[in-house]
């Protein structure tokens, strides 16, 4: 799979790896994939909930360790 954009979240709390990858969306053409790596344990929560209020599909997520992986395709 083809990562157009990676986003290092790691140490920031709620709301601002959903806020970061917000504007990264916002720069990204239309089908492009977002990575975002973050530590915080809710950002799994968050990024589902983010997903269904933008329409952004949300293709993954994986929990390694302490650390979170979310891969977003833009709309």
């Amino acid at each position: 799979m083809h990562i157009d954009r990676e986003l290092d979240t790691r140490g920031l709390n709620c709301p601002l790896p959903i806020l970061k990858a917000k504007k990264a969306l916002a720069d990204m053409q239309s089908g492009q994939l977002l990575k975002v790596l973050a530590t915080d344990a809710g950002s799994l929560r968050d990024f589902q909930a983010f997903a269904k209020q933008t329409g952004n599909e949300l293709v993954e997520q994986q929990n390694m360790g302490t650390e979170f992986v979310h891969l977003m395709r833009r709309r």
